[in-house]
């Protein structure tokens, strides 16, 4: 009896559990569906992924989901595991209605600054995109010089899904440009720093200096 009585409360956990899930990622369409009753149709989630490394491209993806998509546990890719963030990004890829993708590479983002080159690479994302959407749902700030409706969000990953389901593309991506980049230059460890500030990495960069693929224009890599 008591096995039976176990086996029941483990089925009503994970009843209970995946409840609070379905309900979690329906408030996330809350943005979404706000838009949707005004009469957009193409809504886009902008977010990028690189700004605080110190080599390698930042990417940008936008990303347009179909109306009421269910894809349990998408949330902002900072808060994944790689096994998990690897598993949604081909559930997202298998679903959504479009993807872009905008990168801007090293020497670019030494030569703009990387508050202009993550616009860049946002616009680059939305212009990549099959069909032009009719609302953009950005993280953090508005991308300038683009002619779209736009909705800026702060830590938007946790309030729209299809910010989430961005910051979950470009993060893959992203890590995807790196781990190719360790086969050339294994040194840095960039497969497992993703080009970010380690204490593997920064030993490297005493050691070795820095690579093409640096911001020579971040202090961190020039006064090193």
């Amino acid at each position: 009896m008591k096995r039976t009585e176990s086996i029941i409360y483990n089925y009503q956990k994970k009843i209970e559990k995946l409840y609070s899930e379905i309900i979690r990622v329906y408030n996330l369409y809350s943005y979404e569906n706000r838009l949707i009753n005004k009469g957009y149709s193409l809504i886009a989630g902008i977010d990028e992924a690189g700004r605080g490394s110190l080599a390698g491209p930042v990417v940008a993806a936008a990303v347009i989901l179909p109306s009421q998509l269910f894809i349990p546990y998408i949330k902002d890719s900072k808060k994944l595991t790689s096994k998990k963030r690897t598993e949604l990004y081909y559930s997202i890829l298998n679903k959504a209605k479009d993807i872009g993708i905008g990168i801007v590479e090293a020497e670019i983002i030494d030569r703009i600054n990387i508050a202009q080159a993550s616009f860049l690479a946002m616009k680059k994302a939305v212009l990549n995109l099959r069909k032009v959407p009719d609302y953009l749902l950005v993280d953090g700030f508005k991308i300038p010089h683009l002619k779209i409706f736009q909705l800026p969000l702060i830590k938007g990953e946790d309030k729209s899904i299809s910010i989430a389901a961005a910051s979950i593309i470009a993060k893959v991506y992203r890590d995807n440009i790196m781990i190719k980049y360790d086969q050339k230059y294994p040194q840095y460890y960039f497969k497992k720093n993703k080009g970010y500030g380690t204490e593997e990495h920064i030993k490297a960069l005493k050691k070795y200096g820095f690579v093409e693929i640096h911001r020579k224009s971040y202090n961190r890599v020039i006064t090193i």
